[in-house]
């Protein structure tokens, strides 16, 4: 059974980017405004609220998710990463947000998140990517600044960082 506050918010217990976080939800509150509102975790934007855009994607027990299509409620118990969570444990970039700094792959950066939690998933399943590749796998993102170019070199980049990245640890 699920906990309810005095005005009959749920309670709702998630891990976020590896730490446990909680707070209350009302029945129809959107995972992206939980995040951003109860939890803090403000790196998460949302643009379209219809799914269309990607600009809160964000994954949920590792798979790339709309947090604008996803009820609060829904993810209780669930492992949440955000953008947040690419940073190195020092707080500096980690090789995602890197690339997209080199590269230039950001304008306003209002979707740039969003592209990174999707290229965080798709790169861990297809770690040597073409860059034709990178735009299928990108389709569901929409960039209004910047044109894609950039975005998919920043990609590339990425690519090979986290694949040297792999081969040192091993």
């Amino acid at each position: 059974m699920k906990t309810l506050d005095r005005h009959g918010r749920f309670l709702v217990r998630l891990t976020l980017n590896g730490i446990p976080e909680e707070g209350f939800a009302e029945p129809r509150m959107l995972l992206a405004d939980f995040l951003r509102h109860e939890i803090g975790a403000t790196g998460t934007h949302v643009g379209c609220e219809h799914g269309i855009c990607g600009a809160c994607t964000i994954r949920v027990d590792g798979k790339a998710t709309r947090a604008c299509l996803v009820l609060a409620v829904q993810v209780d118990g669930a492992a949440i990463e955000t953008v947040e969570g690419l940073s190195e444990p020092d707080g500096s970039f980690g090789p995602l947000q890197q690339a997209f700094h080199e590269n230039f792959a950001l304008q306003c950066g209002f979707c740039t998140p969003g592209f990174m939690m999707s290229l965080s998933e798709f790169l861990e399943i297809n770690p040597d990517p073409t860059a034709n590749e990178i735009k299928v796998a990108l389709s569901g993102n929409i960039c209004r600044c910047t044109g894609y170019h950039e975005i998919v070199n920043a990609s590339l980049d990425a690519a090979k960082a986290l694949r040297r990245r792999a081969s040192q640890t091993s």
